[in-house]
């Protein structure tokens, strides 16, 4: 009972993903506008070459790489408070300089500030909600998830009401701005719960190192295998779903944004019914690898629309939440920095992923979208092949450190 007044205090941490959900694709929509902004070169078509602001997006995942390796530790010792604010005063500089910048490099700078921002974000969110929801804690970490989709969801119909009202598209970013600002101040005042804080042994001897099983090396692995299919999608598509005839991609993104809510809901009752999440971890992906092997080859506009809810369902539904958290359950006392690993894993994908599409948008011409729908499709085949593994050996793993922590 006495957690319930932290309650508020997740409520705003959850708004702050709400925020990460329009920066993580927010650009992808707006690549025209920010390419024309940034000195891109027009193509024959009298379009802009868009590869320019590809790379700005892979250096969000940059930028999350940059930070993980001391925001975890941070965090296991100076409390999640400290990582909220920096993650928030960081998109506050993201939002507010992106879309008015005129100078790639500054863009391109500006993408690792929201890396950064991301990056911090994780290492407060997640062990906050294990420390405030406890038994609960790897559903309540799903549910991170649905604060960035319901933004994802409700972006293209903002985008539509800027475009209708003929303001610039630089609206939703200051929006976004502001949102930002007023949930850092409540961060501030709101109450955070106890934690298990990580310290230097007092006989000044070296502190206890993280033991890395089999399974949670493979865990690490998903955390980049997970990430880069719905990372591409999400950041791709739009290319593909026009060359099939689709006049707005963006309307794409509210079926995906549906199916990740959905597979939310399907997700938190299936964990409360006791499925294992390492079984979803192989059901997804192979859902997900059959959905773009249909897009590949059924060529017609018709596809990206329930390909996008399945995309969302199977790929973005909380999957990468569920590698989190059980990565994070195997290690109790460094929930922090076990965090920080699985994500600097995600954050290569973003980065290296994202800048193989642009060199694929480049060299591919117009089968651009193509090649990298066969690049996604190759990624999900190896992270199905890791999660079969992982459940051949997961319960003799699992049991090592989970005895450890009781001992």
């Amino acid at each position: 009972m006495s957690m319930k007044k932290y309650y508020p205090t997740a409520f705003a941490l959850y708004m702050t993903y709400f925020v990460l959900g329009v920066a993580s694709s927010i650009m992808g929509h707006y690549k025209q506008e920010l390419a024309a902004l940034w000195s891109s070169s027009q193509l024959a078509d009298g379009s802009y070459d868009v590869a320019g602001v590809l790379a700005v997006i892979a250096a969000l995942g940059l930028g999350r790489l940059i930070t993980y390796p001391f925001a975890g530790p941070l965090s296991d010792r100076f409390g999640r408070r400290l990582p909220a604010l920096i993650g928030c005063a960081c998109y506050l500089v993201f939002f507010g300089a992106v879309c008015f910048t005129h100078s790639y490099v500054l863009a391109y700078i500006l993408g690792i500030v929201a890396g950064a921002a991301n990056g911090f974000l994780d290492v407060s969110i997640t062990p906050s909600c294990m420390e405030i929801f406890k038994e609960k804690g790897a559903i309540a970490n799903i549910f991170t998830k649905l604060s960035i989709s319901i933004a994802q969801f409700l972006l293209p119909f903002a985008i539509g009401a800027v475009a209708g009202a003929a303001l610039p598209f630089s609206t939703i970013f200051i929006v976004c701005a502001v949102l930002i600002t007023v949930v850092g101040i409540a961060i501030v005042f709101l109450p955070f719960p106890p934690y298990e804080r990580s310290v230097k042994s007092k006989d000044g001897g070296k502190k206890e190192k993280m033991k890395f099983t089999p399974s949670a090396i493979i865990l690490v692995i998903l955390g980049f295998t997970t990430s880069a299919t719905f990372m591409i999608w999400l950041n791709c598509y739009q290319e593909l779903a026009s060359s099939y005839g689709i006049a707005d991609p963006s309307l794409v993104q509210s079926f995906y944004s549906v199916g990740i809510v959905l597979a939310l809901f399907v997700n938190a009752a299936l964990l409360a019914k006791g499925l294992k999440p390492s079984k979803i971890l192989v059901i997804y992906p192979s859902a997900a690898v059959v959905t773009l092997i249909a897009v590949f080859f059924i060529q017609q506009p018709w596809i990206c629309y329930p390909a996008g809810f399945l995309m969302g369902f199977f790929a973005a539904g909380g999957v990468l939440q569920l590698v989190t958290s059980v990565a994070v359950t195997m290690f109790p006392k460094n929930r922090a920095v076990m965090t920080s690993i699985v994500m600097i894993s995600s954050s290569i994908a973003n980065y290296a992923v994202l800048s193989i599409a642009g060199l694929l948008t480049n060299i591919g011409g117009a089968n651009g979208p193509r090649y990298i729908m066969l690049f996604n499709i190759a990624i999900t085949l190896i992270g199905i092949v890791l999660a079969v593994i992982l459940n051949a050996r997961f319960d003799k793993d699992f049991q090592k450190p989970e005895a450890e922590a009781k001992a």
